[in-house]
Formats: C-alpha cells, structure tokens, sequence
C-alpha cells in the first residue's frame, strides 16, 4: 500500500527490479503508476484498494503473504491503518512492514508520531509477523522550500538544532531487506542520513548550491505555524505537526544513526549529493 508516494513507488520498482512479484494497490488503477512501464519480469499486478472500503482491501490481499503499508499522515490514519492491519491478518498476511515515526510513544509531543504508536501497539497486539521502520524526515521534502529560496529565504522555529533527515529511496531499500531477508525482519529500526544538519547550515549549502545568498530567519512556534496555514495553505493539523516535528529536534538534540548502512552494506545518501541532483528545482525562476 502506497504505490505510488514517494517511497512506496521507489520501494515497487526495487522490488520489480530485482524479480520479486509484486501487487501495487493504489485508489487509482487505471493510472499508469511511475517507475514501472519497463518492468516485465515479472510484471507488476495493479489492483485497485482503498483503505476507506473494507471489499476493495479484502480483494487485494487475496494470495499476498507479505504487506508494505505505508499512509499519508493524516487525522483518520489510526482508524485507517488498523483496519488495513486487521484485514490483512484476517486475509492470511504473513508480514507487515508499517512506516512509522519518530519518537512513536504514547506521550510524543508529536500528535502524529502518538497515533503512529497506537498503530504499532495495534500490530503487537494482532499477533501478526511485523517490521516497524522509523524513518526521520524525508530529504524529498526539503523541495518544498523552493519558493521561499526563491526568495532568499529558508524559515525555520528551531534555531541552530541539527535535523535528521534521510532519502525516501534509502527507506525503500530498508523495507525491501526486511520484506525479502528472514535476518532483518521482524525489527524496529530508526532510519537517518549520514548527518543532522541545522537549518542555518542548511541555508548556507542552498547558498552554495545555488550562487545567491539565502538567509535563514527563525520564528516563534506561533509564527511559523500561521505562515504555513496562511501562505502555505496546509491544513492546521498538517501545520501543527510540521511545527512540533520542528520543536522536537530542540527538546531532543538529534543525531545519526548507522542503521540504513548496517542493512544495506553501502552508506546512505548524503543531503549535498540530494541537493545537488536536485539543484535545478532550486534555481531562482
């Protein structure tokens, strides 16, 4: 489940790739999912399934054995999520590899990072075979911060604490080893880049990518949260939780983990090679 976000899409063509069978399950089947058109074996079965209709979901894990559910953060996610954990269960699902969060705990400052725990204890509780991974922010989503570069200007709350983030595809590989390799299944893992970065240095690196000074300018929580609902039109629960995400890197110092380099045998991709393969997003238009 999630075909076609950005990890699931890299995660279906790593498995394509390598000859494992594999079932997209996307609300839109009649799309040709990215990633896929050269894949002939063998092909990829595209099967409709919506978390919202439970007849769609039961459908779609007929003769599946292992599942990668992966959901867009959202209000309804703990409803959603366990439903899909139960059916699969009830369908004979082996395996389940859930993407999770950070700081998963019933007393996460973070609301979503709370109901991704409620789903992770649901999982416990089913019984059912299960990887949880724990990935840190996603390097695709610092493209989001072109139209302010644009502007010479990346906006923070957080000061100079350092961030973790780590690249989508990097998450896929992890999730790939745990669906295919008996060794690395049935674990909980924390996935990180190579570094954590402070968004003031983060600033300094798009100034060097992009040969024009970008400026960093830190709010208040408040602050920060009323320019995303304003002027980046984000939905307040989305707002909130991109400002306690923010907040957390400062009431607990990240760092680092070895986790994607000691599954995978290669280290994990760095944020300045990211941002260099994605330089041209960054160009003042």
């Amino acid at each position: 489940m999630g075909a076609t976000g950005a990890t699931g899409n890299a995660l279906l063509h790593s498995l394509a790739t390598s000859g494992t069978p594999v079932r997209a399950l996307t609300r839109t089947p009649h799309r040709p999912i990215p990633g896929t058109a050269g894949v002939r074996r063998p092909p990829v079965e595209v099967r409709y399934a919506d978390a919202t209709d439970p007849h769609s979901l039961r459908t779609a894990f007929e003769g599946a054995d292992r599942l990668f559910l992966a959901m867009a953060n959202g209000p309804a996610q703990v409803e959603l999520e366990t439903r899909v954990i139960d059916l699969a269960t009830h369908a004979g699902i082996g395996h389940i590899v859930k993407i999770s969060a950070p700081a998963a705990e019933p007393d996460s400052p973070v609301a979503v990072s709370r109901g991704h725990h409620a789903v992770e204890e649901h999982l416990r509780a089913c019984g059912v075979p299960h990887t949880v991974l724990r990935p840190y922010a996603f390097m695709q989503n610092l493209l989001r911060l072109a139209p302010g570069v644009a502007q010479g200007v990346v906006l923070g709350t957080a000061g100079d604490a350092p961030f973790n983030h780590v690249d989508c595809r990097d998450v896929a590989d992890v999730a790939a080893a745990a669906l295919t390799r008996p060794d690395i299944a049935g674990g909980t893992y924390t996935l990180t880049g190579p570094e954590a970065v402070s968004y003031p240095e983060l600033a300094a690196r798009l100034s060097a990518l992009t040969g024009h000074r970008i400026r960093y300018v830190d709010l208040t929580p408040d602050e920060l949260r009323d320019r995303l609902v304003r002027e980046a039109r984000m939905p307040g629960w989305l707002a909130d939780h991109v400002t306690e995400i923010r907040q957390l890197a400062v009431t607990r110092p990240e760092a680092p983990t070895t986790t994607v380099g000691d599954v995978l045998g290669r280290p994990p991709r760095t944020l300045d090679a990211f941002l260099h393969e994605h330089r041209a997003h960054f160009r003042r238009r």
